[in-house]
């Protein structure tokens, strides 16, 4: 098997300090994070901005603060989020692309999403994927349904996407596909030939998901994003300990993690 590549997800767009007083929300906090959950084994940083009251923005400005402050304290792989938050326009969504970051999500699809919808019309899809090729930046696939993949597939054949296309299952959102080990055996099923995979499980799901994939050859995403709880009824102290605790399940099942290095050459970054 390749090396595991943990991406962290810091802070989305959800998360107040209230659920999870260790949430990063300023430069400098989620710069020190990113460099913390490096040091733990994390190689990619998916990042949130937020304003200084804890809003989510997608200013370019804000995002171009963050990703200088996590470059001078780590060199991990920046992606920035074009998912935002419910509610933004497409364009508002798309700014942080035009900083170049190397990597940024790219949703596949429209998704029930709690009480709201997260809507992702195909033209602007379309319109993101020519961003991110103009830019030199590589999508990351947002899956939150099965039809998702037959999309990236259709796309991928139709040069959209590159063939190499990296997928996240993003399994447990309320309205998508459940966080269950048959869901994501199904969607890894249909990957398409040359695509890698991560596994971003929704809150108790982060754990059980996470070590199938290890078991599996994908990778993992963890952090507050997604769950903020190292287990039940106990918050975590800091997204490095959830980081950690993947890296070590990993190196006791004798998979190496990698560093960011490995990771860019693992997705072809470089």
């Amino acid at each position: 098997m390749d090396k595991l590549i943990i991406t962290v997800a810091l802070t989305g767009a959800e998360v107040s300090k209230a659920d999870q007083p260790a949430l990063p929300i300023s430069a400098q906090e989620i710069a020190v994070a990113a460099e913390e959950c490096a040091k733990a084994g994390a190689s990619i940083v998916h990042l949130h901005a937020r304003r200084s009251d804890g809003t989510p923005t997608q200013d370019k400005a804000v995002y171009r603060e963050i990703i200088a402050a996590v470059r001078e304290r780590c060199d991990v792989i920046i992606q920035v989020s074009t998912g935002g938050a419910v509610g933004m326009t497409a364009q508002e969504r798309l700014d942080p692309v035009s900083l170049r970051p190397e990597m940024a999500t790219l949703s596949m699809g429209s998704v029930n999403f709690g009480g709201d919808v997260f809507m992702n019309h195909p033209a602007d899809m379309e319109t993101f994927a020519k961003a991110m090729q103009a830019h030199g930046v590589k999508p990351e696939l947002e899956i939150f349904d099965a039809g998702m993949i037959a999309t990236a597939s259709r796309w991928i054949k139709n040069g959209l996407l590159p063939a190499n296309a990296h997928f996240d299952f993003v399994l447990g959102v309320p309205g998508a596909m459940p966080a269950t080990p048959e869901a994501l055996m199904y969607l890894k099923s249909q990957l398409p030939v040359g695509g890698t995979w991560t596994v971003a499980g929704i809150g108790p799901a982060q754990l059980q998901l996470g070590t199938m994939a290890i078991v599996l050859g994908g990778h993992v995403r963890v952090g507050f994003e997604d769950n903020v709880y190292f287990r039940k009824g106990e918050l975590a102290t800091s997204n490095a300990q959830l980081v950690q605790r993947i890296a070590d399940i990993s190196r006791l099942l004798e998979r190496p993690v990698a560093n960011p290095l490995e990771a860019r050459q693992l997705l072809e970054l470089i």
